[in-house]
């Protein structure tokens, strides 16, 4: 019985969960648009989104929370320059994850999108293709 058990184990143990949620929220941050399975997007959600609000007010504290979880020196400095200033003025909801309708080719996984909601990188291909078609 799994009475009161919380979180997912997604088929790891607890430092190979460290390690993809280190890595996960770093590539969204740098790339700021992912594929990757649903179960994981919508578990590392909730780490993702406490970063950002963390990355909203610069603070020594503040900074050296996200270092300590994510261990990325840039992506943090991405983190309070470029996406907490971006997402100051919403009060949360800062990712989307949208489920595509193709599976991955090597063992049927179901797939989805997980970005940023304010995704300049969306935003550019959009402006690009719309400059394409003029």
């Amino acid at each position: 019985m799994r009475h009161r058990v919380a979180g997912k184990k997604l088929g790891r143990n607890g430092t190979h969960r460290r390690a993809v949620m280190r890595n996960i929220i770093a590539s969204l941050f740098e790339h700021e648009r992912i594929v990757t399975t649903i179960p994981k997007a919508k578990h590392y959600r909730r780490a993702a989104e406490k970063l950002i609000t963390l990355g909203k007010v610069k603070t020594l504290h503040n900074v050296r929370r996200a270092q300590a979880i994510l261990q990325d020196k840039d992506m943090v400095k991405k983190l309070f320059d470029e996406i907490g200033p971006r997402m100051k003025d919403r009060p949360g909801g800062y990712t989307r994850i949208i489920k595509l309708s193709k599976r991955r080719l090597g063992d049927n996984a179901t797939q989805a999108v997980w970005e940023l909601v304010d995704n300049k990188v969306l935003e550019n291909k959009l402006a690009a293709e719309a400059v394409e078609e003029e």
